[in-house]
């Protein structure tokens, strides 16, 4: 959908970074390392950090995102700072003819997802919506033994991080990392990867709130009713009043059942369990970047689409209304409808 430019071809991509925290840095690290980019500049929130990453990796540093996305010798902007700021920096970038990598979510608004996807195709630039969980170890192991279990019939997908204390940063707070389950919107890309479109969605949520929009924890309960009739229950908690971690996904068939916890996996049938071996989470930035770096140069397909990314945020979104309405949310092709 989206050609490299003939200048690409025989010229390294000139590369901007906003952000400078854990996945910022692994962003840089594979763009020195890769021979076909060249890393010109980087902006942070913090002075004296965008200073010490721009020195670490030998770039320049700017003040302001703003700077970045003007300058004409950047051919491609990398988005890695706080979900609030996501929507805003790639709408000026594609406006300014970059191409685009961002993080997830692409927008913490529903809306400006779906225009900055019809701006990115209006400017014939590329607009890639990072997923790599669906380059994991786990997600492939769940691909390759679905079959194994028949006709799926419930899934739980559970990830609990207590923190005491919790930390106060933007992840702990509302406006910047945005509703539970579309700041980490991974937990329902890899159900809608899985397991395609969703019918309804309901959900709970719980803040235990601090000072000045920032909470100590955050406890969220979802469940979806797939279109294929499978049912999902996410459940996604961080913070002070959790005590026991938990990153377990179960599959549960009718000829056999799917579990994965922490990095083991197991595949459970009729009273044997066999193990499943779960790949590394290690080197995925890395292996995105360079997926990215193939498809400017040779067109080579990526392995998500930024359509498929907005669909999981229109569901995400639709969990966000049945949160706040208490109300069971019914998805349409066009939007989401309450009940």
């Amino acid at each position: 959908m989206y050609n490299s430019e003939a200048a690409l071809e025989t010229a390294k991509v000139r590369v901007g970074l906003v952000g400078t925290g854990y996945a910022a840095k692994l962003r840089a690290e594979a763009l020195v390392g890769d021979e076909r980019s060249h890393l010109v500049a980087i902006v942070g929130h913090q002075p004296e950090n965008t200073a010490a990453f721009a020195q670490e990796y030998q770039t320049f540093a700017l003040t302001s995102w703003e700077q970045l996305v003007e300058r004409e010798d950047i051919d491609l902007v990398v988005i890695s700072t706080i979900n609030r700021d996501h929507g805003a920096i790639a709408r000026a970038a594609l406006l300014q003819g970059k191409h685009v990598i961002v993080e997830y979510p692409l927008s913490v608004d529903v809306t400006e997802a779906e225009e900055l996807i019809a701006l990115a195709k209006s400017q014939n630039k590329l607009l890639h919506v990072e997923h790599i969980e669906l380059l994991g170890g786990l997600h492939q192991a769940l691909q390759q033994n679905l079959a194994q279990i028949g006709n799926i019939f419930y899934v739980r997908y559970s990830t609990i991080n207590p923190q005491h204390p919790a930390p106060r940063k933007w992840t702990y707070n509302h406006e910047l990392f945005g509703f539970p389950l579309i700041g980490a919107l991974s937990r329902l890309h890899r159900l809608t990867d899985l397991f395609g479109k969703v019918f309804a969605v309901n959900c709970h949520q719980r803040y235990w709130e601090t000072e000045q929009d920032y909470y100590q924890t955050c406890f969220c309960i979802s469940q979806l009713c797939f279109e294929n009739g499978l049912l999902a229950q996410v459940v996604y908690g961080k913070g002070e009043t959790l005590w026991q971690p938990e990153r377990k996904f179960e599959v549960h068939g009718e000829k056999g059942g799917l579990i994965f916890d922490g990095n083991t996996g197991s595949l459970i049938q009729s009273g044997e369990t066999t193990p499943i071996e779960v790949g590394t989470r290690r080197g995925l930035f890395a292996k995105d970047t360079t997926m990215v770096l193939d498809h400017l140069f040779h067109g080579t397909p990526l392995y998500v689409t930024p359509e498929a990314s907005l669909y999981t945020l229109q569901v995400a979104d639709a969990i966000q209304r049945a949160a706040q309405t208490g109300l069971t949310i019914f998805m349409s092709d066009s939007a989401a409808e309450s009940l």
